[in-house]
């Protein structure tokens, strides 16, 4: 079956009704997926303005019916990322929106499909977008916690408002070369504090006996379920990639984690031995998309 080409629509996020709309769809498609539409770079960008929501609206019946949200997108920094209601996959949405995306979109835009689903590799192909980079998530199992344990010398917590701006350097030096984590600024960081999963206890970090900043393992917690949410090391070769990770895994089972993931770049060979030599497996593929030029 194939619908009316839906409507486009700019939407504030910061506005409440539109940001109900937009988190339910997010978890309808979480549901049936297994994997998030959108990244947390994403919804910190359009939050703070610099990309922008659009809603798919299904055309309505008649003037005073109720707006049917049928997909979502966000784009801007040369980037777009977008999500169709499950129930109105197969029906032409995506590709619709799609259409009318690229023809005001940038050149060489890049378009994430989490999950790599084939519906997303079909799009890619019909409308000249090349395959450019691949994020592994990788995942284990944890056993519960034996009890409680300190941190191992040398780690200790991070502390909001006095280790900011000495994390956000270390990490642009770590991730010079990486186009969404080496740009992290001060504000984004505090973004990310404020965010209800937050938690000081979560971020640990390594430093050598001058109190030099040396690493850190930031995690994320959501119920039973913990992600090595980003792992930097300023100095590699050292041992300290591990045991920031092992301090980590015995922190998420501290807090009564079962599962814990994690992504990486699949072409970051070291890092991948590393997570496969602890336990980690694979589970789903992330792939960023560029477009071709068209002239």
């Amino acid at each position: 079956m194939t619908v009316p080409r839906p409507i486009l629509r700019v939407r504030d996020i910061t506005d409440a009704a539109p940001r109900a709309a937009f988190d339910r769809l997010v978890h309808r498609a979480v549901a049936v997926d297994g994997a998030a539409p959108f990244n947390d770079q994403a919804l910190i960008d359009v939050e703070a303005g610099s990309r922008s929501l659009l809603f798919a609206i299904a055309p309505p019946e008649s003037p005073s019916a109720v707006e049917l949200l049928v997909g979502a997108a966000l784009i801007g920094n040369g980037e777009l990322e977008f999500v169709v209601d499950p129930e109105w996959r197969g029906t032409g949405v995506g590709s619709s929106m799609l259409s009318e995306i690229l023809a005001n979109a940038p050149p060489k835009l890049l378009a994430w499909a989490h999950g790599d689903h084939p519906a997303s590799r079909s799009l890619a192909v019909r409308f000249g977008f090349d395959r450019v980079r691949t994020l592994l998530q990788l995942r284990m199992s944890l056993s519960p916690s034996p009890g409680t344990s300190s941190l191992p010398p040398g780690i200790t917590a991070f502390r909001p408002g006095i280790d900011d701006v000495e994390w956000v350097e270390l990490n642009a030096r770590v991730f010079a070369s990486h186009p969404e984590q080496g740009r992290i600024t001060v504000d984004d960081l505090r973004a990310r504090q404020s965010e209800p999963w937050f938690d000081a206890g979560d971020f640990l970090l390594a430093r050598d006996e001058s109190g030099r900043l040396l690493g850190y393992n930031w995690l994320k917690v959501d119920a039973d379920h913990g992600e090595v949410y980003v792992l930097g090391v300023g100095e590699p070769g050292r041992g300290l990639g591990r045991a920031l990770m092992l301090a980590g895994l015995d922190r998420l089972r501290e807090r009564g984690v079962r599962t814990a993931s994690l992504y990486v770049e699949g072409d970051n060979e070291p890092a991948v031995r590393l997570y496969r030599s602890l336990g980690f497996t694979d589970y789903a593929v992330d792939v960023q998309y560029r477009r071709r030029d068209t002239d």
